[in-house]
């Protein structure tokens, strides 16, 4: 039996990205899998149906095509309702899920009898890293926070020097260095910023100081063990947290551009920078949050809305930046996808045969046979 795999366009706003690429569906109809495209799919990516075609999908008219006998289904943005029904049962979903955000969806997932695997529950074992979508798409989104400053700063970021006079360089203040975060340091250092950066993970030193960037954090035995084994940072107490946030506010203060991009998964973003805080900053100053879709670092900040304060900060709150660079998000999220491929059929043929007994499909599996099965959804 050939697995057949459905790709469709991605219908949730402002999503321009898809789940496959020329380069992965040539490559997936090369083991002989057959790949079926809704028409449009790929055009927000700078792919055409003609594209695709050429590298050998099979170009359906609608969702519903697409759709039809899919054993797979690849997206970007979890399923809306409307395609859940369209989905065979006994189907696998693989997808962004936003798990703990959307509960009733896994449910109706179970319900539905699909197989539903998350992209975001993909574990950080070193087997696992090239089907590590979170962080492909982090690592973009990171990049594009700094460019989304830089076009909201009024001033310059490299410092210049002319006949004229001195032009200062800007002060950049990254907030949590996890992937996006290291990246945001990477960025804003080649535009010329002055870069500090926190975390309150004791291992994101090393890091910091090897981008060129200043460490900033209260280093005590708290921070000394705020890591999980699987390299989260863990949920830091009141104390601590009050400690932080009197350094944080000192440094705040001075910095032109603050990136936040803390996110603890399954949990509400925790708050970095206080509205006592934005209120001591310069006018012209600029904050993109990247973790608003959780509920923000700053309780100012809005979804994908500028917000300027009485004092003159322009705050910013991005739920997709990937989507900002949907090219490259793709070609990367499609190759995510093609290496998990190999765990989800049959190790002799292209039958639709996930390996459950396997550590990444075991982590990724939401609903299986009719139920919820992901720990972390249980209750």
């Amino acid at each position: 039996m050939v697995l057949k795999i459905a790709i469709i366009k991605e219908t949730r706003d402002q999503e321009t990205r898809v789940a496959a690429s020329p380069e992965t569906v040539k490559k997936m109809t090369a083991l002989g899998h057959e790949i079926i495209i809704e028409s449009g799919a790929g055009l927000g990516a700078s792919v055409s149906d003609a594209d695709f075609k050429s590298a050998g999908a099979t170009i359906a008219k609608d969702a519903k095509f697409a759709l039809k006998g899919a054993n797979l289904f690849l997206k970007v943005r979890r399923p809306t309702e409307v395609e859940l029904k369209l989905i065979e049962k006994g189907a696998g979903v693989v997808a962004f899920f936003a798990p703990a955000s959307d509960k009733p969806l896994i449910e109706a997932c179970a319900k539905a009898n699909v197989l539903a695997f998350s992209t975001e529950f993909t574990p950080r074992i070193s087997r696992a890293q090239s089907m590590d979508a979170l962080s492909s798409q982090a690592n973009l989104a990171g990049y594009r926070s700094v460019i989304e400053a830089a076009n909201l700063y009024g001033r310059s970021f490299p410092m210049m020097m002319t006949a004229a006079g001195t032009v200062a360089a800007a002060k950049c203040f990254i907030m949590g260095v996890g992937v996006a975060g290291l990246q945001a340091i990477a960025t804003a250092r080649r535009l010329g910023a002055i870069v500090t950066a926190n975390d309150v993970r004791p291992a994101t030193k090393e890091q910091v100081a090897s981008l060129g960037a200043k460490f900033i954090a209260v280093e005590d035995e708290e921070f000394k063990a705020a890591e999980t084994a699987a390299g989260y940072a863990k949920p830091m107490s009141a104390e601590y947290q009050a400690k932080q946030a009197e350094l944080v506010k000192e440094h705040i203060a001075k910095q032109d551009i603050v990136i936040t991009t803390a996110l603890i998964p399954g949990r509400a973003a925790p708050i970095l920078v206080t509205p006592e805080m934005v209120a001591n900053m310069k006018a012209g100053s600029v904050i993109i949050d990247m973790a608003v879709e959780a509920g923000g670092n700053c309780p100012l900040s809005k979804p994908d809305k500028l917000v300027v304060t009485e004092n003159g900060v322009k705050i910013l709150g991005c739920t997709n930046l990937p989507a900002a660079l949907a090219a490259d998000s793709s070609a990367l999220y499609a190759k995510n996808l093609l290496n998990l491929l190999p765990l989800l059929t049959a190790k002799e043929g292209t039958d639709f045969a996930p390996d459950f007994e396997d550590e990444i499909v075991k982590g990724m599996l939401l609903t299986k046979d009719g139920a919820v099965v992901h720990p972390s959804l249980q209750g």
